[in-house]
């Protein structure tokens, strides 16, 4: 009997696989159906009405490749990176450890700083695990408060909000084909403190800062026709959080994303060339529906370039991005940079005194 249950435990996984791969994508299909709750539109004056969500920053891309690619990444492999997109992706790792650090100046002077690291012990037999990083800096804002004095105000100590997202993750190849993951995250974000009360001194602060875990998951699946893959995620699933009175959800997001290396249809040399083409849906909470198309071309597995596109949309426009890696003896190392066109936003953006919203990144692996 033991031998027998070893003799059909990969075919017991193989169906359990393809059995969770038609359960999420029936529930993807079932999602237009309760798309109206969500997002509805007014007869009267053709509106769209959508939920509102905090904690933007846990939107914000925060990868140089993936954001070159218009974050149409949910089937793509990857590494430590996949964690915060589609963590099944990081299933596909092969090297025993992984790290990647990057930063990103974003719209209003915002920054944000970012570290991953992805380990693969015994070989991948217990699958690939995964810790993450990312910090929000907001700047300094100035606080004032009403008076009745000739300006009309009083200063107060100014505000340094802070956001902090934490996370452990883990993903593993089912079948060949196959691959799951998931995500957990502590996230925390600060907002200051505020004047709540006048005193003899001067004015009582509250703290006005919240937490709560939010979850990640994601599958991807190889067709086995060339290289062609279709990827499911879900990001940001959590309770709701509660400032005071006022309560908000997470910017929860769905995707479905579909994609394939073409030069598997040629004759060219694929150790020489690869140009990926991935597509990907979302429906997030938050904003309409969008589609997102990134294409990467790489030449000799060492420089590659990308570009990606993501409609509609109000500001964002093209995003470009640029990519050189080596294998130094067993130690592979690459850099990753990225641009994005945030039209009227641009101004108002920059990384290391170059205006625009730039992305770089730094990968190691073992």
């Amino acid at each position: 009997m033991i031998g027998m249950r070893f003799l059909f435990a990969p075919a017991r996984r193989a169906t359990l696989a393809r059995g969770a791969l038609l359960l999420l994508l029936a529930g993807l299909l079932a999602g237009p159906g309760a798309a109206p709750a969500q997002a509805q539109k007014n007869p009267d004056d053709n509106l769209q009405k959508l939920a509102q969500t905090g904690m933007k920053f846990l939107s914000v891309s925060v990868d140089p490749r993936m954001a070159a690619l218009g974050d149409a990444v949910t089937a793509l492999e990857g590494e430590v990176t996949s964690l915060f997109y589609n963590p099944a992706g990081m299933a596909t790792q092969t090297r025993a450890l992984s790290v990647t650090a990057a930063q990103v100046g974003w719209i209003a002077d915002i920054s944000y700083n970012n570290v991953g690291l992805a380990f693969r012990p015994f070989g991948g037999r217990l699958g690939v695990f995964g810790l993450t990083l990312t910090a929000v800096d907001y700047g300094e804002i100035k606080a004032t408060v009403r008076a009745d004095n000739e300006q009309g105000f009083e200063r107060l100590p100014n505000i340094k909000p802070t956001a902090l997202a934490l996370g452990i993750g883990y993903a593993r190849s089912l079948t060949d084909r196959f691959a799951v993951g998931g995500h957990v995250k502590w996230v925390q974000q600060d907002l200051g403190r505020s004047a709540m009360q006048r005193t003899a001194t001067g004015f009582t602060l509250q703290d006005n800062a919240v937490s709560v875990l939010a979850f990640d998951f994601g599958i991807r699946y190889r067709t086995g026709f060339r290289s062609l893959t279709f990827a499911i995620a879900a990001r940001n699933f959590s309770e709701e959080v509660v400032y005071e009175e006022e309560s908000f959800q997470l910017p929860l997001a769905l995707r479905i994303g579909m994609a394939m290396n073409l030069v598997d249809l040629t004759s060219a040399d694929p150790s020489v060339h690869a140009f990926v083409l991935s597509v990907d849906a979302e429906t997030p909470r938050d904003y309409a529906e969008q589609i997102k198309i990134g294409g990467e071309y790489t030449f000799m597995q060492a420089v590659s370039l990308r570009a990606g596109y993501v409609f509609p949309t109000d500001q964002q426009g093209v995003n470009l991005g640029l990519g050189v890696q080596q294998d130094l003896g067993g130690l592979f190392f690459g850099v990753d940079y990225a641009y994005t066109d945030f039209g009227v936003f641009n101004e108002s953006a920059s990384l290391y005194g170059v205006s625009g919203v730039h992305r770089v990144a730094v990968r190691l692996s073992l």
